[in-house]
């Protein structure tokens, strides 16, 4: 059921405010059954210890790396005292995620879905769009597009069957579905020293995919973006320590940021704190946009 009429006049009170005035329970995910993709390392994996440390059990997808995953997964439960496993999906695949999640997630975590982050992302390393033979450029952009941007929709896609349904039937102690993605400043702002024209095109497309998204699901779910600046993590290795001085240059805090300094911003989305909050793109760059 729609929340907005064919005269674009949205509905009245559709939705509902936690029933707590404390801050501090509405930041528990006590209960609450998590997916994070790209998790292996980097800022999935730091989200997903953030998430388990607030009381989530945590599934944990990843590509290729199945004994750094599954070390990932086990490190986690014994820390935090929850579940968390570790599963191989390609999220460039609809029928690998749809697998993924209605017939090893859903069953093996209590048939219930209550937060999703779509953090799988790839870079472009390739410089100019121009240069280089046009035949490999187009492949490269289509593996960016790929992962960054369709992965995106369709771990969107079967997450969101699953929070309409489960607000429906009124699953116990499910308020509203969170739908995270990981864009990237590069969806807002293009990048220098480097040039990655794909990479940007894919994070704007998420951007925009997931507020169009916050409308569609008014009433069952919110969906929001984490959008990083320069944090360190594998993906921007292959840049060189002169482009990375570059980027300092021009960052007001004067470095790249950490993975654990995204923990707090993806808790807040995910949890009950977050209850008004929909459609946004939180920045998390160290002052990189603001000048």
């Amino acid at each position: 059921m729609s929340h907005v009429s064919p005269a674009g006049l949205f509905a009245h009170d559709s939705t509902a405010p936690p029933a707590s005035n404390r801050v501090l329970p509405l930041f528990s995910l006590a209960g609450k059954t998590a997916i994070v993709s790209g998790a292996t390392a980097g800022i999935g994996y730091a989200v997903a210890q953030g998430f388990a440390e607030a009381g989530a059990n945590v599934a944990i997808w990843y590509n290729s790396k199945k004994e750094q995953a599954e070390a990932a997964a086990a490190e986690i439960e014994k820390d935090f005292g929850v579940k968390c496993k570790a599963y191989q999906v390609n999220v460039a695949s609809f029928p690998a995620v749809s697998s993924a999640v209605n017939d090893h997630v859903l069953p093996e975590f209590n048939s219930r879905l209550d937060i999703f982050v779509a953090n799988s992302g790839i870079a472009w390393e390739d410089g100019p769009m121009l240069d280089g033979a046009a035949e490999d450029r187009i492949r490269r952009y289509k593996q960016i597009v790929d992962t960054n941007l369709d992965g995106t929709f369709f771990c969107a896609r079967v997450a969101g069957e699953i929070f309409r349904r489960q607000k429906q039937e009124g699953l116990e102690g499910f308020t509203y579905g969170s739908f995270i993605a990981t864009a990237s400043m590069s969806g807002s702002i293009v990048n220098i020293p480097q040039l990655q024209t794909a990479y940007n095109a894919s994070k704007a497309g998420v951007i925009h995919l997931v507020k169009s998204l916050a409308v569609e699901w008014v009433g069952f779910a919110r969906a929001n973006t984490v959008s990083p600046g320069y944090i360190v993590t594998e993906i921007s290795k292959f840049c060189d320590e002169g482009t990375k001085r570059a980027w300092r240059d021009k960052i007001p805090m004067g470095r790249e940021g950490m993975p654990n300094e995204l923990k707090g911003a993806y808790l807040y989305l995910a949890s009950d704190a977050a209850s008004y909050t929909t459609g946004i793109d939180l920045v998390v760059d160290g002052g990189y946009c603001a000048p």
